[in-house]
């Protein structure tokens, strides 16, 4: 046993310091603090080739049969519940033959290449001023939500369908064929196969049993809705630049007084906290504003996985989030606080698995994407309900947001449940299809036109709002082939939210949630399967329906439980926060700069926050 013991606590011990070294890399390059690609990527191919390592795996292997069938005693069988989680993870992450080690590291090297290229790419469009200017994703997005200005609307989808073209120019398709020929030498038809079976312990016809279910489902919505914007607004309605304006402009920019960028930070803090989530201690750094070379995607990652250690000390998390925030562009607020609230969930995630390893709180596999996503996405859900609205959407004078305006943006949006769902149901129907293609047939003619086609089939009109070809998640080999996994998150958040409102009446501020999340979503960490969380807190298994009977809501019904939330929270008597703090030390980055930190206060370094925002931003701050 102490062989098995000497081998346990040195692959944790060797773990932290190859993914903290890959992490920090990783945060300084797509933060745009270092240009160090050929740094990055020399970590990252030691980090590949440490979880793929057929040796450590055989090691591992060797230290389990050494411990016997039984367990003598609880540190026999921490020890082996320990083993079985490095077990899992070499499992997944297993490259079985040279040839694919070789093309994993070429793999590397050409997705470096093209992040190296891709930061140097400067899109433009016209803003609400009408000047033109660089233009981040999130500014190209929120503009064609809000902008009055068609023709302006139309260079922010026309900058999108120009990176279309510079991806397949740039060398997206080389690493298609290179991920295909990585999967291939490892037994798999495509990549799409390999990283669905690594990722979701399931195969590619499993997953499409359950995707092709809910798109039947929710077909007849989505085509509904699309006819009924042509008939209110025109055939123009559909246009992929009007689209989103269509469906929510006015009321966004009616919205944005109420969701002010400034107040992002101190919403989110309140809001976690009276539902009862704390981070255990962990150290947050979070960049939340957009600037030249930065990573235009919000995502969360963790240097430090949090786990319990070999004298049972708590080694805390250390987490980094990151947005694309535009504060003075009309509805950056709202955006801002979905992300704190998403990026904030897989933060308050990590940060509470309590197992004896690092293996078992990080976001790789075998760690699943969709349960990974559960816990963001049904942390930002919480942002369209009209209870949290009425508590947290507040102007400058301190009102709060009027009825009519939810139910104006419900009247607006809730016919587009579906449209919203099929815009991420569309991206796996397109890339298992892509990466169906033989290598001769992956032109970039032939994928454009395999884009436009998917579109067509899954949203229903002739190009979508974002082009298929400028996600961001194809071109990196952690989201490449995962997209999948937010639709399958949304399901079980709709699951879960439903067992929520069946147990205690209400979501907003109902501090018994982030207790409950912890102990049967966060705790056990990859220990256990995505389905088996949802058993272990809703008592059934994974099921769909939930999402579905959301989307297919009239709008009628949707401003009746509206309506009823917004009662029964006036009537509510809140119990008090579990917390006066979120149990964080929490530090608020541009780039190198320090905005603020919560070293005093979580009050205090709100306001630093505001100040910093009203110096920088001068008419944005409510």
């Amino acid at each position: 046993m102490q062989n098995a013991r000497t081998v346990f606590d040195t692959l944790n011990t060797d773990y932290l310091a190859v993914h903290k070294t890959k992490e920090d890399l990783f945060w300084d390059t797509y933060m745009a603090v270092s240009s160090d690609d050929a740094g990055f990527a020399r970590a990252e191919e030691a980090y590949k080739n440490f979880i793929s390592d057929p040796a450590r795996l055989a090691t591992v292997r060797k230290a389990l049969a050494s411990l016997g069938d039984t367990d003598a005693d609880e540190a026999t069988a921490a020890l082996r519940h320990g083993l079985k989680g490095w077990l899992a993870l070499f499992e997944s992450n297993i490259i079985d033959s040279d040839a694919a080690r070789t093309m994993m590291a070429e793999l590397i090297q050409l997705e470096s290449d093209l992040f190296a290229k891709r930061r140097a790419l400067v899109l433009r469009h016209t803003n609400e001023a009408g000047t033109v200017e660089d233009a981040t994703l999130s500014m190209l997005s929120t503009n064609m939500g809000s902008n009055p200005n068609e023709a302006a609307r139309k260079t922010s989808h026309d900058a999108l369908m120009q990176l279309e073209q510079w991806v397949l120019a740039n060398g997206l398709l080389d690493i298609v064929k290179k991920r295909n020929a990585f999967a291939q030498a490892q037994g798999f038809p495509n990549y799409f196969d390999y990283k669905v079976a690594k990722n979701e312990q399931m195969s590619a016809d499993h997953l499409f049993t359950i995707l092709d279910d809910f798109e039947e489902r929710t077909r007849a919505a989505n085509t509904r809705a699309l006819n009924d914007l042509v008939q209110t607004h025109g055939a123009k309605a559909t246009e992929p630049w009007n689209l989103r304006f269509f469906v929510s402009g006015d009321v966004t920019r009616q919205f944005d007084p109420y969701l002010s960028f400034a107040k992002g930070l101190e919403r989110w803090l309140q809001s976690f906290r009276k539902l009862g989530i704390a981070y255990r201690g962990a150290t947050m750094q979070l960049d939340l504003l957009e600037r030249k070379g930065k990573y235009q995607n919000g995502f969360c990652h963790g240097p430090i996985p949090s786990f319990y250690d070999a004298n049972q000390q708590w080694v805390a998390g250390q987490i980094n989030f990151t947005a694309d925030a535009k504060p003075d562009q009309i509805g950056s607020g709202a955006r801002a606080i979905n992300t704190l609230f998403h990026e904030g969930g897989h933060a308050a995630h990590f940060a509470n698995v309590t197992q004896n390893s690092p293996c078992f709180s990080q976001e790789f596999a075998p760690t699943s994407m969709a349960y990974a996503e559960t816990q963001s996405m049904f942390c930002d859900s919480l942002l369209d309900d009209a209870d949290w609205l009425k508590r947290y959407a507040h102007n400058a004078k301190g009102e709060p947001i009027p009825d009519a305006l939810i139910h104006a943006r419900i009247k607006t949006t809730q016919p587009f449940a579906a449209f919203g769902e099929r815009s991420i149901l569309v991206v796996p129907y397109f890339e298992r299809a892509m990466y169906q293609m033989d290598d001769e047939a992956l032109t970039p003619d032939a994928v454009l036109a395999l884009a436009r086609a998917t579109e067509l089939r899954i949203l229903g009109v002739a190009v979508g709002p974002r082009p298929l070809l400028a996600i961001p998640h194809l071109l990196n080999q952690e989201s490449a082939a995962s997209y999948h996994g937010y639709l399958l998150a949304n399901m079980a958040v709709y699951q879960t939210r439903a067992f929520f409102e069946r147990t205690y009446g209400y979501l907003t501020d109902n501090p018994a949630i982030g207790p409950a999340l912890s102990q049967h979503y966060w705790a056990r960490g990859n220990s256990i399967s995505h389905n088996d969380t949802l058993v272990s807190l809703t008592g059934e298994p994974f099921n769909a329906k939930y999402l579905a009977d959301s989307c297919n809501q009239t709008v009628d019904e949707a401003w009746a439980e509206a309506q009823a939330k917004m009662a029964a929270a006036t009537a509510r008597s809140y119990p008090p926060a579990p917390a006066p703090d979120l149990d964080a030390t929490i530090r608020i980055v541009h780039g190198a700069e320090l905005i603020a930190d919560n070293s005093e206060s979580d009050q205090a370094m709100c306001q630093q926050f505001e100040r910093w925002v009203g110096q920088h931003y001068p008419t944005t701050v409510q």
